[in-house]
């Protein structure tokens, strides 16, 4: 049975984009690029990152050493890695990629050369004529795919395509036979439409973290209460742990809230990367990780420049 591999599990290597001068990271390049290199740092101590890089020389000035790093060139619009870069599916124990359309979540940035990213770094792709991004999709390495109607069904991504030929079109990539839908949860200034991987995750087979918001004067109370909800009856329905990590407090950077959220942490060989903002809830965030994950080292990593481009830990790297 094909199967979209849970991130969870095994993996090979790392991807991630390096910021240069020709993305939206060139008012404070100096300061994403510090962020990318503590991430890359982090995620080579573990396994082989892949970066991809606009300058190779350039970026290879960033590294006393280049162990567990490999670098290709190739100019990108941007850094999203989490969402044009391929997804990993095995069948059996056969694996591939797939490759599908990134359009920039409905065409809201320039985003062609960062669609075409696949082709050069990972040409063995197979290319898949559907919109989708890899923050909009959660897996739990079997039969489940996790997902927000905000997202998924947007007449910005796959306009000619009903629920129930998207369920379809899921089924046939990912072989998932329940394709779980949330309706309720957002983050101010996200522009991706509610990625479920800014809310919700699936760290095991049965158990999936998320955003709990317990500040009732905090605009996401309410959502976050609600989908709160709608994972409480799909935990009851397909027999899922719950846990819940807390929201932030809020995070601004020039009058604007921004996207801080514990969910995108990233999952590496025997270790998770959490992001931090700076704010109160960080060791308690902290501490509910190394909770969960007793047998993974538990990295902090300081991801508060990152959110300044409304993402985060997870949007700038892929797993494969």
């Amino acid at each position: 049975m094909k199967r979209l591999i849970g991130e969870f599990e095994e993996q090979n290597y790392t991807q991630i984009i390096f910021p240069h001068e020709k993305t939206d990271w060139k008012d404070y390049l100096q300061e994403a690029e510090s962020t990318f290199v503590n991430i890359i740092n982090a995620i080579r101590r573990f396994q082989t990152c892949l970066v991809v890089c606009y300058d190779v020389q350039e970026v290879k000035k960033h590294f006393a050493d280049q162990n567990n790093i490999v670098f290709v060139e190739y100019e990108s619009n941007d850094t999203w890695a989490r969402d044009c870069s391929a997804l990993s599916v095995k069948e059996g124990e056969k694996s591939q990629l797939l490759d599908f359309t990134f359009n920039a979540w409905g065409s809201k940035f320039e985003s062609n050369k960062d669609n075409l990213l696949t082709k050069t770094v990972t040409p063995e792709a197979i290319e898949c004529d559907f919109v989708l991004e890899g923050g909009g999709v959660e897996s739990n390495g079997v039969d489940a795919i996790l997902t927000t109607s905000s997202c998924m069904l947007n007449k910005s991504r796959n306009p000619h395509l009903s629920k129930e030929r998207i369920n379809e079109k899921l089924h046939e990539y990912f072989g998932a036979t329940k394709i779980l839908y949330l309706e309720h949860g957002y983050l101010a200034g996200d522009d991706t439409d509610s990625h479920v991987d800014t809310l919700a995750r699936f760290i095991s087979e049965n158990a999936i973290m998320y955003v709990k918001c317990e500040d009732e004067n905090d605009e996401h109370f309410e959502e976050l209460r609600l989908m709160e909800g709608e994972l409480q009856t799909i935990a009851k329905e397909h027999a899922y742990e719950l846990i819940a990590l807390p929201m932030t407090d809020g995070v601004y950077y020039e009058d604007e809230r921004l996207p801080a959220t514990y969910a995108n942490f990233l999952f590496v060989n025997g270790a998770v990367l959490v992001p931090i903002y700076g704010v109160g809830q960080d060791e308690k965030a902290l501490s509910i990780f190394r909770n969960a994950f007793k047998d993974r080292e538990i990295v902090a990593i300081d991801c508060s420049v990152l959110i300044r481009q409304h993402g985060s830990l997870h949007c700038v790297t892929m797993n494969f």
